[in-house]
């Protein structure tokens, strides 16, 4: 098993560590503002989508969540929009992430959630971590995107199927 590690340091480096983050699930408690450190980290369960695109046919495999760790450096501040961090265990579905720059190199990251909550973080510049931290979940539900949408939330595949061999 090949475990994914992504830098981002501009606007072009976050595309790609969204496509790599589309559909991600992440409990609410597993993420932090830790604004002595300016940094925001999250664990979350991505969806693999490059071994979803191998030649076997869906219905005779398994698809691949796998732990991740996400991570922002030189964060000023965050807000949250349309999400209750009182609600421990609520799952949520990442669609994307984007950048809004304001005077260069600084702007906002923007993890926009399905159902329509996001996270803001004002950050100096873009430097970002995506790392795979090991273990695999199988699941044989590949997210679904109905036409000119981005994605459907699938809380019950949070991990909730067997365990993948690692190694």
């Amino acid at each position: 098993m090949k475990l994914l590690r992504l830098i981002a340091f501009d606007e072009d480096d976050l595309k790609i560590l969204s496509a790599h983050l589309q559909d991600a699930l992440l409990r609410l408690e597993d993420m932090a503002f830790l604004p002595r450190e300016h940094r925001f980290a999250a664990v979350l369960k991505r969806f693999d989508w490059l071994s979803a695109q191998s030649e076997h046919p869906p219905s005779d495999r398994f698809y691949e969540r796998r732990e991740a760790a996400l991570r922002f450096d030189r964060v000023l501040g965050a807000q949250l929009r349309q999400l209750d961090l009182s609600r421990k265990g609520e799952v949520e579905e990442l669609l994307a992430v984007n950048f809004e720059p304001t005077e260069p190199p600084s702007g906002y990251v923007e993890l926009i959630f399905a159902g329509g909550g996001a996270i803001r973080l004002h950050v100096e510049c873009i430097e970002a971590e995506l790392r795979d931290l090991g273990p695999v979940w199988r699941t044989r539900r590949m997210p679904e995107h109905a036409a000119g949408a981005v994605g459907e939330t699938r809380a019950d595949d949070s991990g909730g199927d067997s365990p993948a061999a690692s190694g």
